[in-house]
């Protein structure tokens, strides 16, 4: 792959940078977070140092086990880390790993090329965190063994039998001192090592989940590397065309993949990484490629006139509809902008991806001239849609500017003007409108009532749903805008809370209204301002007293705390109509007793969000069958 090493990998390439003072005190700072997030982040950490030994060219199998009890062993059959002494720290170099933050052979140049982890953290923050852990090394005929406990040494590095094996095994126990929950979650570990599987092409990853009677295991093994992950975000979708497009070279130091196939859909499903890790944000490798896929793809409608002489250039959006892509790079010293370090910032990733993709693009165009000419054909009827979008936006802009009562007749909105104060309700039907209209504070709370159920943008363009009534009435009430008008700073409310029925159809309506917000108005998901309402399933009555239950759990435990008998009367809510206007505010929309969901989205997980999304709201039937059937187990109050 371009990335092996050329340097020695002995105890002395161990590089020591400062020691672990604080990680216990202030967890945040080295893993984001002590909540799920932080918990399954050191998990991560283990695997990454793993990756690092398949990247240069040493590991094809990793094993992470999930015990009963919530510790975790990460096993591989790498290199083993170096026993000998470290001189600088005068100890043994598996304990200045795992007790020196800013430790290991990705630090100095000399042990790895490339590095899995961007932050160098590594072992020695998951020691810290953990009530204790336990590395073997696996390494020139022995076996090695170390005890660790809050970070602590409880016996030096020891000599325990004879192996024929190599490799790192690391066994730890969150601490519950330290999180706020250390049960592991086995979809996310699984969606992160399928990742990880998919962007280090020929890994064998093995997830192991040992808390249930039956194990249950999971294995990920890709020698298609990136090209399979584009065929996995295509399973729901209909391709265009047979091929994964691949793009692989190295320029310099940095080593570029890029696999892409467009379908039939509208979004841009393109994902970038580096070091296989997700860059949410983008940065200069995602614009080299976008650069590349622009240029050459204009290049080569003009000089087979499929674009006429008097036609503009197709934009870089037109190109990239329906498009499944991956971008990932390898490159030795990854710099980060921004807060979040999601975005990169080096300046020669941009060429190196733009001339390796440039180079291979033109090449594959050349020798497959149908496929060049269905993905030009797709980027023209695109171009032709977001003109039409385009002056739909323009007359709404001018209606806007002309109409100073521009907002939709239908919407009832609040008196107060601060959006910080303000929540919008979109409710499902004119009836459930109505009740809320009555319920609600008249100074904080907007209603807007939608008819029916909206388009589903999964399958239309732009233009398409810019002409939808009740997808307009949502835009203009909403006031940011849409697409590239779309304006954070001029939202009208700060809170939007979806509010339908608890039946099938009213699930479905959320679904519709959140795969619009997802697709179109990301921001206002990923910055917190999403709320799903949740009203009561039930209404229990018994002599002068009424309950609320929300789930039949709830409703169990009214009947066991006020009697199961004769004088109980049970209703069960089958929409919002049911309810009067002072039961709707009592159980639903009064912030002091109402129960919201917010709606959020982990950026590093978008992925896996896309292909949900493909699969529940696109054509194919039999992916949606088997996500339906493998999913079943966890729906509930789902009406029959």
């Amino acid at each position: 792959m371009g990335t092996e090493a050329n340097g020695e990998y002995g105890a002395d390439q161990i590089q020591i940078l400062k020691g672990l003072e604080a990680v216990r005190k202030r967890p945040g700072m080295y893993i984001g977070s002590t909540s799920a997030r932080g918990l399954h982040h050191l998990v991560y950490e283990i695997v990454d140092n793993s990756v690092d030994e398949a990247l240069a060219g040493y590991c094809t199998e990793i094993e992470v086990t999930i015990n009963k009890g919530d510790s975790v062993r990460v096993i591989d059959n790498g290199r083993g880390i170096p026993i000998g002494i470290n001189h600088k720290a005068g100890k043994s170099a598996v304990e200045v790993v795992f007790t020196m933050l800013h430790a290991g052979g990705k630090f100095g140049g000399g042990g790895y090329k490339v590095s899995g982890g961007l932050h160098g953290v590594g072992a020695s923050v998951v020691n810290a965190l953990s009530e204790w852990l336990e590395v073997t090394v696996h390494k020139d005929g022995k076996k090695y063994k170390q005890r660790y406990e809050r970070g602590k040494v409880i016996y030096p590095l020891k000599e325990t039998g004879e192996t024929k094996k190599t490799g790192t095994e690391v066994e730890f126990l969150p601490d519950k001192e330290i999180f706020e929950d250390t049960v592991f979650d086995f979809d996310t570990l699984r969606e992160r090592l399928r990742e990880i599987a998919f962007l280090t092409k020929g890994l064998k990853i093995t997830l192991i989940d040992k808390r249930q009677e039956e194990p249950k295991i999971r294995t990920f093994h890709y020698e298609g590397g990136i090209k399979e992950y584009v065929e996995y975000l295509n399973k729901s979708q209909n391709s265009l065309y047979e091929d994964v497009i691949y793009c692989e070279g190295q320029r310099k130091d940095i080593y570029v993949e890029v696999a892409m196939q467009h379908n039939d859909s509208y979004q841009d499903s393109t994902y970038s990484f580096v070091n296989n890790i997700i860059t949410p944000e983008g940065g200069t490798h995602l614009a080299g490629f976008k650069n590349a896929l622009t240029k050459t793809f204009n290049d080569y409608a003009r000089k087979n006139k499929l674009l006429k002489d008097n036609e503009p250039n197709l934009a870089g959006e037109d190109i990239r509809e329906g498009l499944a892509a991956i971008v990932s790079i390898k490159i030795g010293e990854p710099q980060f902008e921004g807060q979040t370090k999601q975005k990169l910032g080096n300046s020669e990733a941009r060429g190196a991806v733009d001339s390796v993709v440039t180079e291979q693009m033109t090449y594959y165009l050349e020798q497959n001239p149908a496929t060049a000419r269905i993905i030009c054909d797709k980027a023209i009827l695109a171009q032709r849609a977001r003109d039409a979008a385009r002056k739909a936006r323009d007359l709404t802009r001018r209606k806007t500017a002309l109409d100073s009562t521009a907002l939709p007749g239908k919407l009832a909105d609040c008196s107060d003007k601060n959006p910080e104060n303000c929540e919008i309700y979109i409710v499902e039907g004119d009836s459930a409108g109505g009740s809320a209209k009555t319920a609600r504070n008249r100074a904080t709370q907007a209603i807007l009532p939608l008819r029916g159920k909206i388009l589903n943008v999964e399958k239309s363009r732009l233009d398409k749903i810019l002409v939808n009534n009740e997808i307009k009435a949502m835009i203009t009430a909403f006031g940011t805008g849409i697409g590239e008008d779309f304006d954070i700073n001029r939202l009208r409310y700060n809170k939007i809370v979806i509010m339908t029925d608890a039946d099938v159809d009213g699930a479905h309506i959320a679904t519709l209204m959140l795969t619009f917000l997802y697709r179109f108005m990301p921001e206002l998901i990923r910055q917190g301002h999403v709320y799903l309402a949740q009203p009561p399933l039930f209404k229990v009555e018994k002599n002068k007293m009424v309950r609320y239950a929300y789930d039949d759990a709830e409703l169990n435990q009214i009947l066991t705390e006020i009697g199961r008998d004769g004088n109980n009367k049970i209703q069960r809510y089958k929409g919002l109509g049911e309810m009067d206007a002072d039961q709707l505010w009592e159980t639903t929309m009064d912030p002091e007793k109402r129960i919201l969901l917010r709606v959020n989205v982990n950026r590093d997980s978008e992925a896996e969000i896309d292909v949900v999304f493909n699969t529940l709201m696109g054509d194919k039937v039999e992916p949606r069958r088997e996500f339906i059937e493998a999913n079943a187990k966890f729906v509930k109050n789902l009406d029959v």
